[in-house]
């Protein structure tokens, strides 16, 4: 008796051991197709604190066609892009429903390093021979998802 018991046990610990797997890999990707929903501009622009970002992205020219995670997430790896998609989303969460989004979005100090490497790895050959220290939207100031001016001669 004391070995059907603990099969039992075993059992039972299996199946909860494989349901907490199935729940941890749901949680970890979402429903279906979140993963691929939640890198599109509509997804950024679902909270209404990204309205005037999504309103510049979208009247910027050439950028309009690339993705918010395109310049917003490092690229150099998948693993890399996920994790920080990862952090960022769960930190944007709480920021929002916590009710501390600031008056103005100012990106962070890893944001700009974030954004001005991707900067560099799609423009690599036109910046190879101007000061890459600089951030690129000090002169394109439409790259910032404000501002009136294409660029700045000073």
């Amino acid at each position: 008796m004391g070995k059907k018991k603990g099969w039992r046990i075993g059992l039972i610990a299996l199946i909860i051991l494989g349901a907490g797997v199935v729940a941890a890999i749901f949680l970890a990707l979402g429903p279906p197709d979140l993963l691929a929903k939640s890198e599109t501009p509509d997804f950024c622009a679902g909270c209404h604190v990204m309205e005037a970002q999504y309103e510049a992205w979208s009247h910027a020219g050439a950028h309009r066609r690339k993705l918010c995670v395109d310049c917003h997430l490092p690229n150099q790896s998948i693993a890399l892009h996920y994790l920080w998609k990862s952090i960022d989303g769960i930190k944007d969460v709480l920021v929002f429903y916590s009710g501390r989004v600031p008056e103005r979005i100012e990106i962070s100090d890893h944001g700009e390093e974030v954004v001005q490497e991707n900067c560099i790895r799609c423009h690599e050959f036109m910046v190879a021979r101007i000061d890459q220290q600089r951030l690129c939207w000090q002169c394109h100031r439409r790259i910032a998802h404000r501002g009136v001016g294409v660029m700045q001669t000073r």
